[in-house]
Order: C-alpha cells, then sequence, then structure tokens
C-alpha cells in the first residue's frame, strides 16, 4: 500500500534486491518501489553497489523500463539501505520512488565546476532560493562539497541540502553518477523539491561532555582563548573534571561541538555542529579544530560511541515525527556514513532498523557515504560519521 496522508499527497515506494544479474536485480527492485505507489512516480533515486556499477547504464535502463519516471538521480554505493536492511558490500540495488500529488514538483540536475575560473564558476545548478529542499548526490572527488555548500549557505539561505558523497567508482575509475539514463563521472547530481513537505534529520552520534564554554580568542580554524585562558588548558581542565567511564568513550579522539545558530538560552544535542580536534600547540595553549571558528561561539566537548549514536539518532528521528503532528511519514531517504554499519554498533542493520521502527515502517532507502550532507542550525555541512535523513511527510 502506498504511504500517503490522502490521493493529492505524497506517497512512497521502496525496493531493494541482491541478484547477482543486474538487470534482474535493478527490475526488482524497481517492481517492488513502484508497488508502493498509486500510480507512476514523480522521482526515482537509485543506489548501486558492486556489479551494478560495473555496468550502471544497464541497471538503469532496466529500472527505467519499470519506472519510466520523468526525474531519476542515484550515485554508486560502497554498500545500500532499504525496508529495514542494511547491506554493507556486495551486489545490491536500492530503488526509491515517490509521487508528490498536485503541488509537488522535483527538478533534476547535473552540476560541475568550471575548472578554468580563478573564483568558483557552479555550471548547470538551477536556482535553489525558495525551495522545499535539495538531495545532492557529488563526486568527493571532482566537486567541493564544503565550499559549495557554504556558497548555497549565502544564496538559498535556509533551504535544507541533504545527501551523501558517492562511495564507489566505475572499472574505470571514475565517479557513477546518475541522472535519468545517463551517467556522469565528475560533479554532481541531485534533485529541486518544491512543494514538498520535507524534515531534515542529522543525527551527529556523538553525546556532549562537561560544560558549555565561550570561545573568547579565535582564528580562522583555530581556537587561542576559552572563557578567557588558553584554550587547551580550558579543554584539560574540562577532562579532568570527566567521569571515568566519560573519559573512556573519548578513547583517543576528542571532538568538539560548535554551536552555528546562537541565540537560544539552551542549547541540546542537535544544536552542535561535530568535528574533530585536530591537534594543539602545548605551549601557546592553542587548538585546532576542523572547521571555521569565531570569538563568541559556544563550544563543548563530544565524544562518539554506539550508545550514544544509537540514542542519538532515535532521539533525532523522534523530533521529526512529533513535528508532524500524528502524520504519518510517507518515507524517507537515509544517508549513512561508510564507518557506522555493523563496524560501529556490532550488529547488522541498526540505523536501517532504527528508521523502520521510528518511522512505523515508512519505505525508506539510501546507502553508505563517504560524507553525509545536512542541515544544523539551519545550515547544511558536509559531517562525517553520522546519519543524516530526509523524512517526507504524508
Amino acid at each position: 500500500m502506498p504511504r500517503s496522508s490522502d490521493a493529492t499527497g505524497v506517497a512512497v515506494g521502496a525496493g531493494l534486491a541482491t541478484h547477482g544479474d543486474a538487470r534482474l536485480a535493478a527490475t526488482e527492485a524497481a517492481a517492488a518501489a513502484a508497488a508502493g505507489l498509486p500510480g507512476p512516480p514523480d522521482l526515482a533515486v537509485v543506489f548501486a553497489s558492486g556489479a551494478h556499477v560495473a555496468t550502471p547504464e544497464v541497471t538503469l535502463e532496466a529500472i527505467q523500463e519499470v519506472l519510466g519516471a520523468p526525474a531519476l538521480i542515484g550515485c554508486g554505493a560502497g554498500g545500500v539501505l532499504g525496508r529495514g536492511r542494511e547491506l554493507e558490500g556486495g551486489t545490491a540495488v536500492a530503488v526509491w520512488v515517490a509521487s508528490f500529488g498536485q503541488a509537488g514538483e522535483a527538478t533534476t540536475f547535473h552540476a560541475s565546476i568550471d575548472p578554468d575560473a580563478d573564483e568558483l564558476s557552479l555550471e548547470d545548478l538551477p536556482e535553489l532560493a525558495g525551495a522545499s529542499g535539495v538531495i545532492l548526490l557529488p563526486d568527493p572527488y571532482s566537486f567541493p562539497t564544503d565550499v559549495v555548500l557554504a556558497e548555497l549557505a549565502r544564496s538559498a539561505p535556509g533551504v535544507p541540502v541533504l545527501g551523501g558523497l558517492s562511495s564507489a567508482r566505475t572499472l574505470d575509475g571514475e565517479a557513477a553518477l546518475f541522472l535519468g539514463d545517463e551517467v556522469h563521472d565528475r560533479g554532481a547530481v541531485g534533485v529541486r523539491l518544491e512543494g514538498v513537505e520535507l524534515l531534515p534529520c542529522v543525527s551527529q552520534g556523538a553525546a556532549p561532555l562537561g560544560p558549555e564554554v565561550t570561545i573568547t580568542a579565535a582564528e580562522g580554524h583555530v581556537i587561542h582563548e576559552l572563557a578567557g585562558r588558553p584554550a587547551l588548558e580550558t579543554v584539560e581542565r574540562i577532562m579532568s573534571e570527566l567521569s571515568p567511564r566519560e573519559r573512556s568513550m573519548i578513547d583517543g579522539v576528542m571532538l568538539i561541538g560548535i554551536v552555528v545558530g546562537g541565540g537560544k538560552p539552551e542549547y541540546e544535542q542537535g544544536d552542535f555542529l561535530v568535528r574533530g580536534i585536530l591537534g594543539a600547540d602545548p605551549e601557546s595553549g592553542r587548538i585546532a579544530v576542523g572547521a571555521t571558528v569565531y570569538e563568541g561561539q559556544v563550544v563543548r566537548l563530544h565524544a562518539r560511541d554506539a550508545r550514544s549514536a544509537d540514542r542519538d539518532l532515535t532521539r533525532a528521528l523522534g523530533v521529526r515525527v512529533e513535528a508532524m503532528a500524528g502524520r504519518p511519514a510517507a518515507g524517507a531517504l537515509v544517508f549513512s556514513c561508510n564507518g557506522r554499519g555493523q563496524g560501529m554498533f556490532g550488529v547488522p542493520d541498526h540505523d536501517a532498523a532504527a528508521l523502520e521502527r521510528e518511522l512505523h515502517g515508512a519505505p525508506t532507502a539510501g546507502f553508505f557515504a563517504a560524507g553525509e550532507i545536512g542541515p544544523v542550525g539551519g545550515r547544511s555541512f558536509l559531517h562525517g560519521f553520522t546519519a543524516t535523513v530526509a523524512v517526507f511527510a504524508g
């Protein structure tokens, strides 16, 4: 049955297939996805791994023979997710389809960078200001995602951008980015959504430790002072006051959460942009972090472990379910870090099962990405070790 609130609302279907024959698997996954819609799809999103990346044109042709979708994007993946399952390797294809009723619109694009331009020059990127949301699937080698997201924060403020970096390449070592029945070897593919209610969800999987402190001196990626004292001294003091269990969570990898959108009386777990502490200078007391920082920003130490990641994803999805005020989720697209999965949680299917449980069986599909895109504090960033989810309200 389709998941939608009424005949004119959003309906979503998803299919997953692991057959060794690429054409047969693509046909099977597309048919399963199409069965979730009351009619033809407005958008199809495809994630393909293993043999599908060797011959992506065959996979796309078979999918479109079933769907005939007017808009299709996708990419090669190291592993795919769908319908409560995670396939972290091998040959698999996940197909996600949606119909948006009378009001929704999906416009696909292939964007690239002019390599000869002195400054950032985006080619074939549509106007994104005012969009309901954007799904973006870049190639990590030929598309400067961080730089582009910073530009979009200026040119299309408030528009949520979600997606992930393609994590598999063709036999020739080229990118595998899907647009319609074409395969592009560089740039990024995406879709601009209009008139569609999309709820972005970013689970960074990190637990806050110690108190919040304010940056009192900084330049670029370097924090000079925290709370009026040398930054390293303040960090060491906070660490000395942590419980033994909290110190064990750090396990040699310390993270810092940076409040991006300030002005709140209290900051919650999802308000922090989590980045690594890249190094420290004991002589000057300065620390370098993986983001540009400014005087006056609030920061807090963080640590990442399986338990905090599990709790954070459940919490973040619960917030989106509450925001829908009793309406069901029509479906979701998920972009999970390729460092999560069984290696992080010790059990298979963690993120996929959480989506299945918290969204009450709404059709989902996604892939294990080489970097995940999603908003924190009203601006979209490139993340690591996160699960970012585009939840579509029914």
